[in-house]
């Protein structure tokens, strides 16, 4: 017996749509602020970029809905993990706009 999913597979793409285009937005507004000057801004907005390439590669397949994803994917704790990094990465930048 098989079953019909329905819309589900189409709302899982457009999640890892949106969650790509967050992360990009996050990356963007991190990299402005990055780039006031410095070279520790050049060193943090260089990390900035090479997690949300990471997030993005990681969302890229579901994003897409290329085909299957295999079981015991790390898509999901991968791209948890560069939201992680990138909010600890925000941290020092925005403390330095501040100031």
């Amino acid at each position: 017996m098989t079953g019909d999913p329905g819309l589900q597979p189409e709302r899982t793409r457009l999640a890892w749509r949106r969650t790509a285009l967050a992360l990009t937005v996050v990356a963007l507004l991190a990299v402005r602020l990055a780039l006031g000057g410095d070279a520790a801004g050049a060193l943090l907005a260089a990390a900035v970029v090479l997690v949300w390439a990471g997030a993005l590669v990681a969302c890229w397949g579901r994003a897409a809905g290329t085909g299957p994803i295999p079981v015991g994917s790390r898509a999901l704790p991968s791209v948890a993990l560069a939201s992680v990094g990138l909010a600890l990465l925000a941290v020092p930048l925005v403390l330095r706009g501040m100031w």
